[in-house]
């Protein structure tokens, strides 16, 4: 039996290359300051996606709620096997918490309609709350499994899979459409097939299409760049290289509930840690040093 899967991934700056300038005053991250990457446990979920789709038939739908930019990943998503990719892009989205994303993206979902499991990363590297997807699955009644670690099977409306528990595993079967969150250890994802990317690499959205344009055609009129654009845009459509861009009103969002408006989110005290000891003690392996460890870690109320 086909299963459609749809999957959620987001762009994130790469934590592992973080420099003075990385957050703002507000205690936001400046995203500017940093390089952007597919965000790692994302790509976890869509490998799982597409083994489903392999095993069972169906399709893969990857939707990245972001700025412009991170078509960047939704062409990473075709290069992979994705069969339609949508950017949410909105400027009213912006400074969305976890409570407003995963209201946005659940509204996403439902304008799909047909779906049998939503897959999500267990968490994204800019946030670690591991919220997103829990609450997606509560906004659209699903019932959820997270910490994915291995897809076991699927029959009819039932699915089965192993997930960690910490300080072991259990098998979980659940009846579908459900979500499911996953571990980066669950599997390896399949590297960019090279068909696919001579392919989708001239994939793009209506906006990026725009900004190209306007370098190309400098002196051109309003009148001559629409057309231009409106052809430009029919022939990518045709060739099934459109990435889908959709807006709040296209998924029927209530404005209250997204960006600033709908993140009760707020930060409290951001507290830069300056390491300043350049000197290190060593305790001898003996029950004297171990004795002497445990007194100065409590003098220090490290431990107590």
């Amino acid at each position: 039996m086909p299963y459609d899967c749809v999957v959620c991934v987001k762009q994130v700056p790469d934590t592992a290359n973080i420099t003075t300038d990385a957050m703002k005053e507000d205690g936001t991250v400046n995203r500017a300051a940093l390089p952007a990457i597919f965000n790692p446990e994302d790509l976890n979920a869509l490998e799982t996606a597409l083994e489903i789709r392999d095993r069972c038939g169906g399709t893969v739908t990857a939707i990245s709620m972001g700025p412009p930019k991170a078509a960047e990943v939704l062409r990473e998503c075709l290069y992979r096997g994705a069969d339609r990719v949508i950017l949410l892009t909105d400027r009213r989205a912006a400074a969305s918490d976890t409570l407003a994303t995963s209201y946005i993206l659940s509204q996403a979902i439902r304008t799909l309609g047909r779906y049998d499991l939503v897959l999500c990363g267990r968490q994204a590297i800019d946030g670690d709350t591991a919220q997103v997807g829990p609450q997606i699955a509560e906004k659209l009644g699903l019932p959820q499994i997270t910490y994915l670690e291995a897809f076991l099977g699927a029959e009819g409306d039932r699915i089965r899979v192993r997930r960690n528990m910490g300080h072991g595993w259990e098998v979980v079967e659940s009846a579908l459409p459900a979500l499911v969150t996953v571990l980066g250890t669950a599997n390896l994802p399949r590297p960019r097939s090279a068909k696919r990317l001579m392919r989708f690499k001239r994939a793009r959205t209506g906006t990026e299409l725009a900004a190209e344009l306007k370098a190309l055609l400098p002196q051109a009129s309003e009148q001559e760049f629409q057309a231009a654009l409106a052809a430009r845009t029919e022939e990518l459509r045709r060739q099934g290289l459109l990435i889908e861009e959709w807006d709040l009103d296209r998924i029927g969002a209530d404005l209250s509930r997204c960006g600033a408006a709908g993140s009760p989110t707020k930060v409290w005290r951001v507290q830069g840690i300056v390491l300043t000891r350049k000197v290190y003690k060593q305790y001898p392996a003996t029950e004297e040093g171990v004795r002497e460890l445990i007194h100065e870690l409590v003098v220090d109320r490290t431990l107590g």
